[in-house]
């Protein structure tokens, strides 16, 4: 039925000359103040410019490729190799129906609805493209958990607090994002979901979940905690030592090194206490068999896998969202 697989990712610079314009591609349309942009600019600056997201995805497109015998083709949203000219690349290949792999674990607008959005939007762009069917979230699959855990358990501290991290949205969004999911919130409650399986395969009784990376106006109220606010909280309580796990993203980048691998140690340290920070899970040769079992499954070839208890999301082609009003964005305040 499928003749190649479509990795499609968020994308990210790879030289200082592209840091702004690819902020202004990740924010257009969100009024985002311009000096939040000069401030992640200035983040970029301490790593010459370049993302170690695509380095990632590249490993892990090579990956995919020891693993299956359909071409695998590279897109991005907001960066080249952006998802318009690879599919007219497919089109020019002669694919007529792909699978689509979109390196989100997660529901909501900006981790699902928007990656249909770029499939609909670069199949509108490419006459002739083929169908392009998406992936299920996969945040409750057992070797995405399994990773995660292996990788806390890779650099755990005694005694150390475990605090998953993934990026905060705007509250709006969060609620909107669960319609007609039962109870709504269906990224946090997914968030939440794979930070409590992950927990249960270390047997931690205690643990927390805390957001990052927030870029909105102030008055726009988004998830909280804030990752680094937290370590303060934790060490007013007396804890000692914490392993930050970034569960809500498959691979780093810069948002993941400049606000854990900096912005939360360095406040640790200021404060004394010990820090480690673990691994996303996309490196792991794990992930890479999860992709392919995803495949699988959507072939029926495989039962499917989830361990969680909070509703997913199924497959959705060309575009098309799971229900017409899943994952909206959230409204903008009026001004």
């Amino acid at each position: 039925m499928y003749d190649a697989l479509l990795f499609l990712s968020f994308g990210g610079p790879e030289g200082l000359d592209e840091v702004r314009p690819f902020l202004e591609n990740v924010v257009r349309g969100r009024g985002v103040p311009p000096e939040r942009l000069d401030a992640v600019e200035e983040h970029y600056k301490h790593f010459d410019g370049v993302s170690p997201i695509n380095a990632r995805n590249r490993e892990l497109i090579a990956a995919l490729r020891e693993r299956t015998d359909l071409p695998v083709y590279f897109g991005n949203r907001n960066w080249h190799p952006l998802v318009e000219d690879t599919v007219a690349e497919m089109t020019r290949d002669g694919i007529r129906n792909a699978l689509v792999f979109a390196t989100s674990a997660y529901g909501g607008y900006s981790a699902c609805r928007q990656y249909d959005d770029d499939i609909a939007r670069a199949r509108a762009a490419v006459a002739g493209a083929p169908t392009l069917t998406k992936l299920r979230h996969f945040f409750d699959h057992p070797l995405f958990v399994q990773a995660n855990a292996d990788a806390i358990r890779a650099v755990m501290i005694d005694g150390a607090r475990v605090v998953f991290t993934a990026h905060s949205v705007p509250t709006a969004a969060d609620a909107a994002a669960g319609v007609p999911a039962e109870g709504g919130h269906r990224y946090s409650r997914q968030v939440a979901e794979a930070a409590r399986l992950v927990a249960g395969e270390l047997g931690l009784a205690e643990y927390d979940v805390v957001w990052q990376s927030r870029s909105g106006p102030p008055q726009v109220p988004w998830l909280e905690p804030d990752v680094v606010d937290h370590i303060e909280a934790l060490h007013e309580k007396g804890v000692e030592a914490v392993v930050v796990s970034p569960i809500g993203f498959v691979s780093d980048h810069v948002e993941v090194v400049w606000d854990l691998d900096n912005e939360a140690a360095e406040k640790a340290a200021e404060l004394g206490m010990g820090f480690a920070r673990a691994a996303t899970a996309g490196p792991d040769p794990r992930f890479a068999d999860m992709v392919v079992e995803l495949m699988a499954e959507h072939l029926a070839e495989v039962p499917p896998r989830a361990l969680g208890e909070v509703p997913s999301a199924g497959c959705t082609v060309d575009g098309a969202p799971c229900a017409v009003d899943c994952c909206l964005p959230a409204k903008r305040p009026a001004r």
